[in-house]
Protein backbone atom coordinates (compact mmCIF):
# COMPACT_ATOMS: atom_id res chain seq x y z
CA UNK A 1 0.00 0.00 0.00
CA UNK A 2 1.38 3.39 -0.94
CA UNK A 3 1.14 6.60 0.92
CA UNK A 4 -1.53 8.95 -0.59
CA UNK A 5 0.77 11.95 -0.12
CA UNK A 6 3.53 10.32 -2.15
CA UNK A 7 1.00 9.35 -4.80
CA UNK A 8 -0.33 12.94 -4.95
CA UNK A 9 3.24 14.24 -5.23
CA UNK A 10 4.00 12.05 -8.25
CA UNK A 11 0.66 12.90 -9.90
CA UNK A 12 1.39 16.61 -9.45
CA UNK A 13 4.92 16.19 -10.76
CA UNK A 14 3.68 14.29 -13.85
CA UNK A 15 1.02 16.95 -14.44
CA UNK A 16 3.64 19.70 -14.27
CA UNK A 17 5.89 17.84 -16.74
CA UNK A 18 3.07 17.33 -19.23
CA UNK A 19 1.97 20.96 -18.96
CA UNK A 20 5.57 22.12 -19.35
CA UNK A 21 6.04 20.02 -22.51
CA UNK A 22 2.72 21.23 -23.94
CA UNK A 23 3.60 24.87 -23.34
CA UNK A 24 7.06 24.32 -24.82
CA UNK A 25 5.59 22.80 -28.00
CA UNK A 26 3.02 25.58 -28.32
CA UNK A 27 5.66 28.28 -27.93
CA UNK A 28 7.97 26.64 -30.47
CA UNK A 29 5.06 26.28 -32.93
CA UNK A 30 4.15 29.93 -32.40
CA UNK A 31 7.73 31.08 -32.96
CA UNK A 32 7.93 28.93 -36.07
CA UNK A 33 4.75 30.49 -37.47
CA UNK A 34 6.00 33.99 -36.67
CA UNK A 35 9.27 33.26 -38.47
CA UNK A 36 7.43 31.84 -41.47
CA UNK A 37 5.09 34.85 -41.57
CA UNK A 38 8.05 37.22 -41.40
CA UNK A 39 9.81 35.43 -44.26
CA UNK A 40 6.65 35.48 -46.38
CA UNK A 41 6.13 39.19 -45.72
CA UNK A 42 9.72 39.97 -46.67
CA UNK A 43 9.32 37.97 -49.86
CA UNK A 44 6.06 39.75 -50.71
CA UNK A 45 7.64 43.13 -50.00
CA UNK A 46 10.62 42.26 -52.21
CA UNK A 47 8.28 41.24 -55.06
CA UNK A 48 6.20 44.38 -54.54
CA UNK A 49 9.24 46.66 -54.69
CA UNK A 50 10.58 44.85 -57.76
CA UNK A 51 7.20 45.20 -59.50
CA UNK A 52 6.98 48.90 -58.63
CA UNK A 53 10.50 49.57 -59.89
CA UNK A 54 9.87 47.63 -63.09
CA UNK A 55 6.69 49.56 -63.81
CA UNK A 56 8.33 52.88 -63.00
CA UNK A 57 11.19 52.10 -65.36
CA UNK A 58 8.73 51.06 -68.07
CA UNK A 59 6.75 54.28 -67.66
CA UNK A 60 9.93 56.34 -67.65
CA UNK A 61 11.13 54.73 -70.88
CA UNK A 62 7.68 55.11 -72.42
CA UNK A 63 7.58 58.79 -71.45
CA UNK A 64 11.06 59.33 -72.90
CA UNK A 65 9.92 57.72 -76.16
CA UNK A 66 6.78 59.87 -76.10
CA UNK A 67 8.83 63.04 -75.85
CA UNK A 68 10.79 62.18 -78.97
CA UNK A 69 7.53 61.70 -80.90
CA UNK A 70 5.60 64.49 -79.16
CA UNK A 71 5.84 66.75 -82.19
CA UNK A 72 3.71 64.32 -84.19
CA UNK A 73 -0.06 64.68 -84.13
CA UNK A 74 -1.80 61.88 -82.22
CA UNK A 75 -3.63 59.52 -84.53
CA UNK A 76 -6.78 57.57 -83.87
CA UNK A 77 -4.82 54.31 -84.11
CA UNK A 78 -2.27 55.60 -81.62
CA UNK A 79 -4.96 56.64 -79.18
CA UNK A 80 -6.76 53.31 -79.59
CA UNK A 81 -3.49 51.48 -79.00
CA UNK A 82 -2.94 53.48 -75.81
CA UNK A 83 -6.48 52.74 -74.63
CA UNK A 84 -5.99 49.03 -75.36
CA UNK A 85 -2.70 49.01 -73.45
CA UNK A 86 -4.35 50.72 -70.48
CA UNK A 87 -7.19 48.19 -70.53
CA UNK A 88 -4.67 45.35 -70.57
CA UNK A 89 -2.81 46.89 -67.62
CA UNK A 90 -6.07 47.29 -65.69
CA UNK A 91 -6.95 43.64 -66.35
CA UNK A 92 -3.50 42.59 -65.19
CA UNK A 93 -3.81 44.69 -62.03
CA UNK A 94 -7.22 43.21 -61.30
CA UNK A 95 -5.83 39.70 -61.67
CA UNK A 96 -2.92 40.54 -59.38
CA UNK A 97 -5.23 42.06 -56.77
CA UNK A 98 -7.46 39.01 -56.98
CA UNK A 99 -4.49 36.71 -56.39
CA UNK A 100 -3.42 38.76 -53.34
CA UNK A 101 -6.92 38.84 -51.92
CA UNK A 102 -7.56 35.16 -52.52
CA UNK A 103 -4.26 33.32 -52.05
CA UNK A 104 -4.19 29.70 -53.15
Amino acid sequence: MTNPLIHAFFVGRATAEVLSETVEHRISDLLSEVGKFDAEQRDRMHLFVADVMERAQFQEERTAQGRSTATEQPTTEGLQETVDELRAEIAQLRATLHSYRNPV
